[in-house]
């Protein structure tokens, strides 16, 4: 129990670890494009970087964790993290594009490893524990973000160089991944594999993990809810600027409310979702995120909106991790599924900037969110792919009291299905 215990607070300290990473870049922006003397088309470049990153760090997480386990994915994708960190104050302080470049590509790649290990390590403690465990990981981001982007705006209010204060967060950074990775244990992805070739007993090539359809439907979920919360992270403070008239400090401090509500969400959902159930918590979510998104698209009050980015901010906090949760009910090949649906998360990140910033320069960025909110209605439809599996399965402890309410929690949709596929017969 004391191993479990410190192994849970270890993944929540490295979590932590990236959140202030990207907070401590997202806050010194500005200053890293006047140190660099780069244009708005140069930033555009140097900051693909990251995403690039991020995604070939997610497409390599899952192999590499099947052949190698979590823990030593997660040792090099924190490494790359801090280098990243470092790197992006080195490049800033000689006023090198491709060195802030160099570090933005390598914290995605860093970031991207941890993403896919961080998840696979949670809900594997969720199938041992019993206890839900990944809202509150995804919460130690959030609060990490929190935390370094208050950090970032008292040393920018102070006048501290980009690259001190990004090196000085690398150092802290370092002291906190040093105590932390020791408590995470060995094989955990690794060990599902073996038992994933024997359970289909017949030696031929494993089907992929995208042929279940409730995996597929969950991963559709996870889009939508990474959409919701990547727009607010990529465009929320310009929305606020251009959109309602405010201030850009008002429209920091508007994003701040919204990074400080996806933290709330996600350090009380875990209650939530025992009590309630997977599935009703994720339609609740979804209609939560469409309700603030479509009163900020509206709204022409800023203190309305601002009480709107909140309620987008709880409804987005807790779909990406409760879907996670739910894509590693199968312990057969739970890292496969959990990788599979945590990549198409990071899809949306990677597409969704530029494809909101192709419509909101043509339509403007209020309504650019209404695609947004498309892809929340499909995530309500689908959120009932999320219940327990039916005859166990491992699924984790926050599903459990929801076995009873199970047939209550089907969406319209499958009765629907159920319905015509009885008259059939």
């Amino acid at each position: 129990m004391p191993a479990q215990r410190r192994r849970r607070l270890s993944l929540f300290a490295l979590s932590l670890v990236v959140g202030l990473g990207m907070s401590s870049w997202v806050t010194r922006t500005p200053a890293v494009r006047d140190a660099l003397g780069a244009s708005t088309a140069e930033m555009g470049l140097i900051l693909f970087g990251l995403s690039v990153g991020s995604m070939a760090g997610v497409l390599a997480s899952g192999p590499l964790v099947r052949r190698w386990g979590a823990r030593p994915v997660l040792v090099v994708g924190t490494v790359a993290v801090l280098s990243g960190t470092a790197l992006v104050g080195l490049g800033a302080a000689g006023s090198s594009g491709t060195g802030v470049f160099a570090g933005l590509l390598c914290f995605g790649i860093g970031g991207g490893l941890g993403e896919i290990g961080l998840n696979i390590e949670g809900a594997d403690v969720e199938r041992v524990t019993g206890r839900p465990v990944l809202p509150m990981l995804h919460g130690s981001f959030s609060l990490g973000t929190v935390v370094g982007a208050l950090a970032g705006i008292a040393l920018t209010a102070a006048a501290v160089p980009p690259a001190a204060h990004l090196l000085v967060a690398a150092g802290t950074m370092t002291a906190l991944a040093l105590v932390a990775l020791p408590g995470i244990p060995a094989g955990t992805g690794r060990a599902a594999a073996p038992a994933a070739t024997t359970s289909h007993g017949r030696g031929g090539r494993r089907p992929s993990v995208w042929r279940d359809r409730r995996l597929v439907l969950i991963g559709a979920v996870v889009l939508a809810m990474a959409f919701a919360e990547g727009a607010a992270n990529d465009w929320l403070p310009l929305l606020m600027v251009d959109g309602h008239d405010v201030s850009a400090t008002t429209g920091s401090l508007v994003y701040a409310g919204f990074a400080a509500a996806m933290t709330v969400g996600r350090f009380l959902g875990g209650p939530v979702v025992v009590r309630f159930g997977r599935a009703p918590v994720l339609r609740t979510s979804a209609v939560l995120a469409v309700v603030g998104i479509l009163t900020v698209v509206l709204a022409s009050d800023a203190v309305v909106t601002g009480i709107a980015v909140a309620l987008w901010g709880l409804g987005a906090s807790l779909g990406f991790p409760v879907a996670i949760s739910a894509a590693g009910d199968d312990p057969d090949r739970a890292s496969e599924r959990v990788s599979a649906v945590a990549t198409s998360g990071y899809l949306a990140f990677l597409v969704g900037p530029p494809l909101l910033g192709f419509v909101g320069q043509h339509a403007g960025l209020r309504e650019a969110m209404l695609v947004v909110v498309a892809l929340l209605v499909v995530a309500t439809f689908a959120a009932g792919a999320a219940r327990p599996r039916p005859g166990g399965g491992g699924a984790p402890g926050a599903d459990a009291d929801a076995d009873a309410d199970a047939d209550a929690d089907a969406t319209v949709l499958e009765d629907v299905r159920d319905d015509l596929t009885s008259r059939g017969a």
